[in-house]
């Protein structure tokens, strides 16, 4: 039973750095360009 509560946590955390990574980028943030795709001049899109 504990082994399946920390798996479901860790699930979920993982979920929850994917949600927000693909928040970011549709907001124009993105880590490969400092979180700032305007520096990059669009190679982010």
């Amino acid at each position: 039973m504990a082994t399946f509560l920390v798996g479901a946590g860790l699930l979920a955390l993982v979920g929850m750095i994917i949600r927000s990574m693909i928040r970011d980028k549709k907001n124009g943030k993105s880590l490969q360009c400092g979180c700032d795709c305007s520096k990059c001049k669009g190679h982010c899109h």
